[in-house]
């Protein structure tokens, strides 16, 4: 009930809150092992790479081509669900649904070029820890935008039903949250 009338105790609220920042900050710890794993190994290459990093025979891709398009993509769905959040404290439920229509659509879209760059690549999984690094960070990121892009279309439905007023849209804010938590990610790849 109180998700649907709103009629959630601050108390409550501030439980949802603190919930999701704390959910968020353990998704950092995630990415950073990541971060770390790739610094340490670019920082550091060990003998079995040939003392180089990339190692030889990786060929990276570039980042001027997909990476500069998914970046663009990423940052660019941050600002609509900005939006998005500006219109619904202005109840202006015709630019919120634009919006929020607008950050699936930049999402899925992240997602399909994310798929295509991993067809481009000279290199897989198993070839050494650039591979591994490489894959098992933008994939565990892809599956973040996946998620969020998830959790935004039950937003985007929710709207329509209006679920939502100006004074309760916890379950949007805390989307919006994930997401921008996903965009400012994105570029660290980059």
């Amino acid at each position: 009930e109180g998700t649907f009338q709103g009629y959630h105790t601050s108390k409550t609220t501030k439980g949802l809150q603190m919930g999701m920042v704390l959910f968020i900050v353990s998704e950092v710890c995630f990415f950073f092992a990541f971060f770390w794993a790739f610094f340490h190994s670019s920082l550091a290459p060990a003998i079995e790479l040939g003392n180089m990093w990339p190692p030889k025979g990786v060929n990276p891709l570039s980042p001027w081509g997909i990476p500069l398009l998914n970046t663009m993509v990423l940052l660019s769905s941050g600002v609509t669900v900005t939006w998005a959040h500006h219109s619904l404290l202005s109840m202006n439920l015709k630019e919120t649904l634009i919006s929020l229509t607008s950050t699936v659509i930049l999402g899925v879209y992240f997602t399909f070029l994310q798929a295509s760059e991993y067809l481009e690549t000279s290199f897989s999984i198993s070839d050494s820890a650039y591979g591994t690094t490489f894959f098992v960070a933008t994939g565990f990121h892809g599956l973040h935008v996946i998620i969020g892009t998830t959790f935004l279309l039950v937003c985007l439905i929710r709207a329509q039903k209006m679920h939502f007023t100006q004074h309760h849209h916890f379950g949007f804010e805390a989307a919006a949250w994930y997401w921008h938590f996903v965009d400012v990610v994105w570029p660290s790849f980059y």
